[in-house]
């Protein structure tokens, strides 16, 4: 099974934030695991458009447990049990200490991905709960539906990468699963003109690596494919994981400080923001 004690899925009314609850459901009643579901008022900072309103705070709280009874009735609806909470203040500091305080080492979240901005930032709060948590966090875009059968993962040589594939593993091995490993050879066209020789040694270096993996997966009893691509990493990943019409996608992600951990590296960021399907993050 998945290695996380309990799951805390991040609600804020929006379709996106319903879906990837449902999907955490599934999650949950297949992993049997505790979930809480919590949502945040953002502290008022005279927003014009409450302006004239009497009572700022009671409205915000309205707005709070509104979304929170919507959940409920989805969770009834569903047949699944589950604890909320409301809280106030900054969102992505209250959802990174609500899954501190509740012992929660995943984090569920929506991505709408309405807007280029939204699918290359993944929106703000998004983004700030995965550079600082330091658990595993579960990014659902608004349409799509979680499964485990047939894995992308991506990885190097890097502890990170190790991290995503052994977090592949395990769901591939609770769920009956395939995995599709693949390392992408992060070259521009400069420079494949300029150094061909550098490049296929880089491609040959990732190819063993792979093998290397994929020895070490099917020893855990899970089939693997690899794939060694060249080109812009995010596009590449995000491209093979169209083609082969992936359940979910794993990456893992290093530990980072300052704005590099808030937007966590373009390929992680953008890998989330344009793929269609669910990218769990797995901290090294």
């Amino acid at each position: 099974m998945g290695k996380f004690n309990r799951l805390l899925v991040a609600v804020d009314g929006s379709q996106a934030s319903k879906n990837a609850l449902r999907q955490a459901f599934k999650l949950a009643r297949d992993e049997k695991k505790w979930i809480i579901v919590v949502a945040i008022n953002p502290p008022y900072r005279g927003d014009l458009a409450l302006v004239g309103v009497s009572n700022i705070d009671e409205l915000l709280k309205g707005q709070g447990e509104k979304t929170l009874a919507e959940a409920r009735e989805i969770a009834e609806s569903e047949g699944v049990t589950i604890r909320t909470r409301l809280e106030e203040g900054e969102p992505f500091e209250k959802i990174i200490e609500v899954a501190q305080e509740e012992n929660c080492d995943l984090i569920v979240m929506g991505r709408r991905g309405i807007t280029r901005l939204e699918r290359a930032l993944m929106g703000s709060v998004t983004a700030k709960v995965i550079g600082h948590f330091r658990g595993k966090v579960l990014v659902v875009p608004r349409d799509s539906s979680l499964g485990w059968k047939n894995i992308l993962v991506a990885t190097d040589s890097s502890k990170s990468g190790e991290a995503a594939v052994d977090e592949a593993v395990n769901y591939a091995t609770s769920y009956d699963g395939t995995l599709k490993i693949i390392s992408v050879v992060d070259v521009t066209e400069e420079f494949q003109a300029h150094a061909p020789g550098l490049v296929e040694k880089l491609v040959n270096k990732a190819k063993k690596n792979l093998e290397d993996v994929k020895r070490n997966v099917q020893s855990r009893g899970v089939t693997g494919e690899t794939f060694v691509r060249e080109g812009e990493p995010f596009k590449v990943i995000v491209d093979l994981a169209k083609q082969l019409h992936v359940d979910t996608i794993v990456l893992g992600s290093h530990g980072r400080t300052g704005l590099k951990r808030i937007f966590m590296g373009s390929v992680t960021a953008r890998v989330i923001g344009h793929t269609p399907c669910p990218v769990m993050i797995v901290k090294a």
